[in-house]
């Protein structure tokens, strides 16, 4: 009786293994239509799956949506705190124009180093080989653009054309290896830091600031524009922002790296800065025949 209980046991798990191996073989198969009990199985778990998931939907939804209120209400005291400040500004900016032209109307000067005519152009030429030096814009001198104009973009000061012709004009970047090529440059504050714009390292990818007087402080993060002093850039003109100063190579004056403002890389829209004051030769023009090598650029 034992053995055969046992024989009987071997039996009914064989028959339950082929059954088992049989309904799997069966599911496999690429079937278009589930078998009643398959249909009954999913039905019933579709439903279970039904009641469980659409609350926990619901409850996802929900805390997403009280999280996104919350990320709302900061963002916008955020954003209000900069209105009020960019109102502020604003306010304080029309007070000194108003001051400003007050002062020049008394003193009867009408010229201003700041004021420019911008000409739009649209960079069209781009030489790989001189990819960090030159491009080439869509306006010429019919469009009114000259030699040694400023270009700038919405970000800040990119250079200067080098060549025009009637319908193009050629742009030599400040991040060129022309050593010739300088701008007249200030650090604006309670003492403004004057130096010029000499050079570019393409290691780090920021413009080189020299002839800083070594009594004044540069600190890092402070903003460099063109001074207007060398008679071709008008003032004010954002080029960067200075990341390091160090003294030069002889310990007399002091210089800067400064992270350009604009991004040489990436350039499509640009301005021509035509200025309304009169240009002179000096660091940013070409200067006269005789002093030919020092600042001529």
């Amino acid at each position: 009786m034992p053995r055969f209980f046992s024989n009987k046991r071997l039996i009914l798990l064989l028959v339950g293994v082929i059954v088992l191996v049989a309904l799997i073989s069966f599911s496999l198969r690429d079937r278009q239509h589930a078998n009643l009990p398959e249909q009954i199985v999913k039905d019933v778990v579709g439903f279970g799956q039904s009641i469980f998931s659409k609350p926990a939907r619901y409850i996802t939804g929900t805390l997403d949506k009280i999280d996104g209120i919350l990320n709302t209400y900061e963002e916008n005291k955020h954003l209000k705190a900069r209105l009020k400040e960019y109102a502020s500004t604003q306010t304080e900016l029309t007070d000194v124009k108003v001051e400003n032209d007050r002062l020049r109307a008394i003193i009867g000067k009408e010229e201003n180093l700041r004021n420019y005519n911008p000409i739009h152009a649209t960079v069209i030429s781009r030489n790989p080989d001189q990819w960090e030096e030159k491009l080439v814009i869509d306006k010429g001198s019919i469009a009114g653009v000259e030699l040694n104009m400023a270009v700038i973009t919405a970000d800040g000061l990119i250079g200067k054309v080098v060549l025009v012709s009637k319908t193009t004009s050629t742009v030599e970047l400040l991040s060129t290896e022309n050593k010739n090529f300088r701008v007249a440059a200030v650090i604006p504050g309670k003492e403004a830091v004057f130096g010029l714009i000499e050079g570019y390292d393409t290691e780090r990818g920021e413009l080189i600031m020299k002839r800083i007087d070594s009594n004044f402080e540069v600190e890092v993060g402070q903003k460099v524009e063109s001074s207007g002093l060398g008679g071709i850039f008008p003032k004010g003109l954002l080029i960067g922002e200075v990341t390091e100063v160090s003294t030069d190579d002889f310990g007399l004056t002091k210089l800067a790296y400064i992270k350009p403002a604009a991004d040489f890389g990436m350039l499509d829209h640009v301005m021509v800065a035509e200025r309304t004051t009169t240009v002179t030769s000096g660091t940013d023009g070409v200067v006269a025949e005789d002093d030919e090598g020092e600042d001529e650029s």
